[in-house]
């Protein structure tokens, strides 16, 4: 690749300069006790590791031999790496504050988005204040109350496009569909207004955008291993990323503009209900700190938080029953038997279906959205296990290997619901507080009353035929062990 010189040459020099006036500083006693790891090379550290697309598997199988906590040299990056449930409370509740912060991607610097973004930000008045803003006016129960009617009927419209298609025998494809029907969703609830459609390539610039951006955000980067590289951005992360940020927030400033003026004209209607009028109407307040650049960071974060991560999650669900013909069984059983054949599903009715709720959690267990959780950083030197986490050492979580832990779950490879049917943890709130897990639930389950009872084998077809029509669901035909199409699992 293109910028293998910048390894082998530019970091080479950066970094031999680096080692010697590190060495000039200090001595080798009075360096900290780090976790063990393996031996890292010289100027490179540990990243030939991480060589292929699913570097949590390969960061599992190096905790078998180097323990729960573990230390990597990514590039000049020192990592810490936690793969034991007991150790990740430990980092995230006892050592909660000083492991707050974030190692910040340098592709999340485009438009100094890490500036502006509650994901990257560190623990200050302007995170609590971006926070404060979410809860009341975005997740707020009300909120989530009066928004329900459009969940609903864009799972309907989701079901509507399945049920066209099978009746004219034309795939599916489940995660692209899933993908749509967040997008809509969201678009919606924020702006009143729809983002893309199913069936056609007209109107879709935001979606491509978003795909863009979490692509993009999922790319390795030469950067992020070499600091001192980020004024070149030798890969063009950085660039390419700007090119997107930037043409969604034209996309963004024409939606608010639009919005103001209708504000603003003789009508001076106020009166919509969704999230961009209450966040104007804080722009407006006396000494209102929030900003319209503010509202377009946060839309980015949250469209871009939610909508890849639901809609893999419906698509590695489904694939799942698709594989498992007795647990597809079992899942419209149980929603024949609580909502009747042709019953509609509502999310105030999903705590009476454990099996589902079973699903989801299992679901989240094979295949967490975020393997590493978004990697955290420390902001002095912490004391874990007699081990010393230093100073800005990055820290990764990796709840993929927990999730595959044999010493924690029996047969843990295997897709087996049945291990959550008797957790009392709800699936995000009780009730109509139901959080996207509880959105994953109904969107599955109505999807899974779509699927024909009798399925043929999946070992080599591309479509799951039956009842006159086809489901396509990449992963269940592409192997469940891998790492998702779109974006890297990290």
């Amino acid at each position: 690749m293109d910028y293998l010189a910048f390894v082998l040459v530019l970091p080479f020099v950066l970094a031999s300069i680096h080692v010697l006036a590190s060495g000039l500083r200090g001595c080798k006693s009075c360096s900290p006790r780090l976790p063990p790891g393996p031996k890292p090379f010289p100027i490179i550290g540990n990243i030939l590791e991480l060589v292929g697309n699913q570097p949590h598997l390969a960061l599992s199988k190096l905790s078998k031999t180097y323990g729960p906590l573990m230390t990597l040299k990514l590039g000049s990056i020192t990592s810490i790496v936690i793969s034991s449930p007991d150790l990740a409370k430990e980092a995230l509740q006892k050592h909660d504050q000083v492991f707050s912060s974030r190692t910040i991607p340098d592709s999340n610097r485009a438009l100094n988005h890490h500036k502006f973004s509650m994901g990257w930000l560190p623990t200050s008045a302007r995170w609590r204040s971006l926070r404060k803003v979410s809860v009341t006016q975005i997740f707020a129960p009300q909120r989530l109350d009066s928004t329900q009617s459009i969940r609903r009927k864009k799972v309907q419209e989701l079901l509507d496009h399945v049920k066209e298609n099978c009746n004219s025998g034309q795939a599916v494809d489940i995660g692209r569909a899933a993908f749509t029907t967040i997008l809509n969703t969201i678009s919606d609830t924020f702006f009143s207004t729809e983002s893309a459609q199913y069936c056609s390539n007209a109107s879709q610039e935001l979606r491509d955008l978003i795909v863009g951006i979490t692509e993009e955000a999922g790319r390795p980067n030469i950067a992020d291993y070499f600091p001192a590289l980020r004024f070149v951005d030798p890969q063009g992360a950085r660039r390419r990323m700007t090119i997107y940020n930037r043409n969604f927030f034209r996309i963004l400033d024409g939606i608010i503009n639009e919005r103001l003026q209708l504000r603003a004209s003789s009508k001076g209607s106020k009166a919509s209900s969704d999230v961009l009028d209450s966040l104007l109407d804080l722009t407006e307040e006396d000494n209102s700190e929030l900003s319209c650049d503010d509202i377009k960071h946060l839309l980015l974060d949250l469209y871009v938080a939610a909508i890849d991560t639901t809609s893999s999650t419906v698509e590695w669900a489904m694939a799942e029953l698709l594989h498992n013909p007795e647990k597809m069984a079992k899942a419209r059983k149980e929603l024949e038997e609580v909502f009747g054949k042709d019953g509609v599903v509502q999310e105030s009715d999903i705590s009476k279906s454990p099996y589902l709720q079973a699903v989801v959690k299992e679901t989240f267990r094979l295949h967490p959205p975020a393997p590493f959780l978004v990697p955290h950083k420390a902001e002095i030197d912490v004391e874990m296990c007699g081990f010393t986490v230093p100073n800005n050492a990055q820290i990764l979580v990796n709840v993929w290997a927990m999730g595959r832990d044999s010493s924690i779950w029996p047969n843990p490879d295997l897709f087996l619901p049945e291990s959550f049917k008797r957790d009392p943890v709800g699936l995000g709130g009780e009730g109509k507080r139901v959080s996207s897990a509880g959105s994953i639930a109904t969107g599955s389950s109505s999807l899974n009353s779509e699927i024909p009872a009798e399925l043929p084998d999946l070992s080599s077809p591309r479509r799951v035929l039956g009842a006159g029509g086809a489901v396509w669901v990449r992963r269940a035909l592409e192997g469940l062990r891998r790492g998702p199409t779109r974006r890297r699992e990290h």
